[in-house]
């Protein structure tokens, strides 16, 4: 019989995907049959079982898994959407939502925003029409209209945010908290004796830069230091923007002695004006980042910078996910898990 098949498979163009049905015509056999006996169906005979699984090899059939999930009305895919992958962050998130993910069946789809709306609107509706049970998502620097998150809320999906995230969706978020985090790097940065502190942050109308912008503020009247608009600027945080914005506090007639910046890229380019620039680092003025990225550590002088736990968010996100999992019915609530900040002290803080 099998040398009868053989002859029969070279009419299949096995360059097409191969497909139950298939297999069934070159057996002269039901589809029905076929997947029985590809699942061990006792009702088969052995000769029967034995016959398909060489022709399904033969033809190079594999099984499709996403299209049987769906039948059954779940994919056990979950969506991530972060706004970079060139993160030590958001890699670390990503990684332990995996394998926290994983031990419960559960594969990822991995997209990324590169910080852009406009690739993040295209994310979900990626997601979306892939049908995963949800997604866990980063906001990028750009979004300020939520109408796309909502429009996953309106397919009754659980959404989850970590680390960027806005209170008007109402769903679960997980992060650090930003406000506290800025309170401890002024009191660091005064400790060291330092009194004209700026701040290098990201755009307000992102949560948590706007949380560290305030944090920032109010640590200044705090400690009875002046607050200057000349000593606070917005940017996209990207190596470039440190640089610039580096640039541009080095140009004010009253320098400042410290410069806190909310993100480590954007700090790596403050530190490399400053070097180019003869200024002790932190004799002349200190340094402090935000993400405790792996370079901070290997660059002269390293870096102070805020760890963001990063695997215990990442753990957090997908628990959560697992917990909307268990009720039929999606409850979306605003659930704030929010991880204390740990400062890291380093070299270009120490005066």
């Amino acid at each position: 019989m099998l040398k009868r098949l053989s002859k029969d498979i070279k009419k299949i163009n096995i360059k097409k995907k191969t497909t139950i049905k298939d297999i069934a015509n070159v057996l002269s056999i039901s589809p029905a049959a076929v997947s029985k006996a590809l699942h061990d169906d006792s009702r088969i005979s052995e000769k029967t079982k034995k016959a398909v699984r060489q022709v399904a090899k033969n033809l190079n059939y594999h099984p499709n898994h996403l299209a049987s999930a769906l039948r059954k009305g779940k994919s056990n895919l979950v969506g991530i959407i972060a706004p970079r992958t060139n993160s030590h962050f958001f890699s670390g998130v990503v990684q332990s939502m995996e394998e926290v993910l994983n031990k419960k069946g559960y594969n990822i789809i991995m997209t990324h925003s590169n910080e852009s709306y406009k690739k993040e609107c295209d994310n979900i509706d990626t997601l979306l029409y892939t049908q995963v049970d949800g997604i866990i998502a980063s906001m990028a620097n750009e979004t300020i209209d939520l109408s796309y998150f909502n429009k996953i809320k309106t397919k009754g999906i659980p959404l989850i945010l970590f680390d960027r995230g806005e209170n008007d969706l109402n769903v679960d978020y997980i992060g650090i908290d930003d406000y506290k985090s800025s309170h401890i790097i002024v009191k660091h940065l005064v400790d060291q004796g330092c009194k004209r502190i700026a701040h290098i942050g990201g755009y307000k109308h992102t949560r948590i830069f706007n949380n560290r912008i305030r944090g920032y503020i109010d640590a200044l009247k705090e400690h009875n230091l002046p607050l200057e608009d000349e000593l606070l600027l917005e940017s996209s945080l990207s190596i470039d923007d440190g640089r610039k914005k580096m640039k541009q506090l080095l140009r004010l007639k009253d320098r400042p002695d410290a410069v806190y910046v909310a993100s480590d890229y954007a700090a790596l380019g403050a530190l490399q004006v400053l070097k180019e620039s003869k200024i002790k680092v932190p004799e002349d003025i200190a340094l402090v980042g935000f993400g405790n990225e792996p370079f901070t550590a290997m660059v002269s002088p390293s870096i102070t910078s805020i760890n963001q736990h990063s695997e215990e968010i990442g753990k957090l996100a997908a628990k959560t996910f697992l917990e909307h999992m268990k009720s039929p019915v999606i409850k979306q609530s605003l659930n704030k898990k929010i991880l204390e900040a740990e400062l890291i002290v380093r070299d270009s803080s120490k005066k």
